[in-house]
């Protein structure tokens, strides 16, 4: 049973050993939303937490420090590489009908969205960047899962990280046949990167 399930931005930015105040204080938004994040997963209790990343170390431990920082349960990690976003959606679908039936899972989605939002971002700016974010998040809302698994294609200069970590939490909630909803609480980018927080509400 999925209790619950999220979209997290991974930036060690976010972390006080790692980012000043004053970069804190531009990213209050998404902080905000993961600690509200770090609560639903609390009161969900889940036996075990799957997290997948297109990158080790920081892809993982950023959101597992905000949202699950004190997990005891067990972790699985999921790491996502080259392959087309259709893949890894498959590869979802796939890891979701091997999961134990009698456990309960938290499923976190790690990945930032485009990095060429601004001329001072780490890859410059692209047109392609604010329009990959635009048409992720609207796309997401609207469960449009089809267009979803093409934005690599329609916005090949977007620069983006997240898509296919994106599409693994997607593949596992549609096989599982749950009546789930996208709530997006938070979506930032002051220093040229997409951060996008999303909750997925389950009805179980």
């Amino acid at each position: 049973m999925i209790k619950f399930a999220s979209i997290s931005p991974h930036p060690p930015i976010l972390l006080p050993s790692v980012g000043s105040e004053q970069d804190r204080l531009k990213l209050k938004k998404t902080i905000e939303s993961l600690e509200y994040l770090a609560k639903s997963f609390k009161k969900a209790n889940p036996d075990c937490l799957i997290i997948s990343s297109p990158h080790p170390d920081w892809g993982f431990k950023v959101p597992l420090y905000f949202i699950a920082n004190d997990f005891k349960g067990e972790i699985e990690y999921f790491l996502t590489e080259l392959d087309p976003p259709k893949f890894y959606f498959d590869k979802g679908k796939q890891f979701y009908l091997n999961l134990e039936k009698n456990k309960s899972y938290g499923l976190i989605a790690s990945g930032d969205l485009s990095h060429c939002l601004k001329e001072d971002g780490p890859y410059g700016f692209y047109p392609d960047g604010p329009k990959f974010d635009k048409y992720l998040i609207k796309y997401l809302k609207e469960k449009d899962i089809e267009n979803f698994l093409k934005l690599d294609k329609m916005f090949p200069e977007a620069g983006e990280c997240g898509l296919r970590s994106f599409s693994f939490l997607l593949g596992i909630l549609e096989e599982s046949k749950l009546d789930w909803q996208p709530e997006i609480l938070s979506y930032q980018g002051p220093f040229g990167v997409g951060y996008l927080v999303a909750s997925i509400q389950i009805k179980n």
